[in-house]
């Protein structure tokens, strides 16, 4: 056997969701990252993946995803008992690409993956899959999925806690050939630490010193303000409890008392009900908003 053709598949013996599987997807072309190297994920843009995998940003677990997780062995349960199959959870490799699988049968041509969407069965994905349809971010996951393990399909298993619907998936080899080049493509900004092109849904991280400098100064004089505007509004509210007459004045300072004139609430108007306002929107104007993040 030539060196080219030594075999690079494997199963790699790690526990989802343990410190040691979190520290290997690092270095790894992970299949729930594919979409957003393609520019496909509606979560994450390669940018923001580009920053979680150089360690500039932690991925948050959120409500959704934590209940994924504790739903996922009761969603293979309810999988392997309409099926009959026998499904085994785990982590394979096949070069720099990496999948970490809901399941897969012992012949290992078939794997499984497990969606819980928090609206169940009123959510999109289980109508989408009701339809015989598969969102484009989920068909590169499984497609990275049925490249790394050489599986012959892929059966996409969408569950709400209690009852599952389930899609197949055949191996798409046009599909493979994008994932390959998107991150081929993606990979030299890991390995120069530069970063890809910013989407609009991007938000810049900034870390030089002049921007530190100016951000540290609007964060102590904003705490000021703040501190100022409290006291301010305090004293406001003691002369006001203290005027009786509609017009008072002293001291350089005047509190006077005058009703305005309400805003029509122009959604109650019944002639305006289905008139398309647009024609007469004005243009639109650039705000700039300038705020402490946690």
């Amino acid at each position: 056997m030539k060196p080219d053709d030594v075999p690079t598949r494997r199963i790699v013996q790690l526990a989802q969701g343990s410190t040691e599987w979190l520290a290997y997807r690092q270095s790894r072309r992970n299949a729930s990252e594919s979409a957003a190297v393609l520019g496909a994920s509606p979560w994450t843009t390669p940018y923001q993946l580009w920053l979680a995998k150089t360690g500039r940003s932690q991925t948050k677990v959120t409500h959704a995803m934590q209940r994924g997780t504790e739903l996922e062995p009761l969603a293979r349960q309810a999988y392997e008992a309409q099926t009959g199959l026998v499904m085994e959870p785990l982590v394979m490799e096949d070069g720099p690409y990496s999948a970490s699988l809901d399941g897969m049968t012992l012949a290992g041509d078939l794997v499984l993956e497990i969606k819980c969407p928090l609206r169940g069965t009123r959510s999109d994905l289980w109508l989408d899959v009701r339809a015989g349809s598969v969102p484009e971010h989920y068909l590169i996951q499984v497609q990275h999925q049925l490249m790394v393990t050489g599986a012959r399909k892929a059966h996409l298993w969408v569950f709400d806690g209690a009852r599952g619907v389930l899609a197949q998936i055949d191996r798409n080899e046009a599909l493979m050939q994008r994932i390959r080049q998107g991150w081929d493509a993606f990979q030299p900004h890991l390995d120069r630490d530069t970063p890809p092109p910013l989407t609009e849904q991007d938000t810049l991280l900034r870390t030089d010193p002049a921007w530190n400098v100016a951000a540290r100064t609007f964060t102590t004089l904003k705490a000021q303000a703040e501190a100022i505007a409290t006291q301010l509004e305090q004293a406001r509210q003691r002369l006001v409890s203290m005027a009786e007459h509609p017009r008072e004045q002293g001291a350089g300072v005047t509190v006077t008392r005058f009703w305005k004139q309400g805003s029509v609430d122009y959604r109650k108007i019944p002639e305006l009900q289905g008139l398309d306002v647009e024609p007469y929107r004005k243009k639109a104007t650039q705000e700039i908003r300038v705020t402490n993040t946690p």
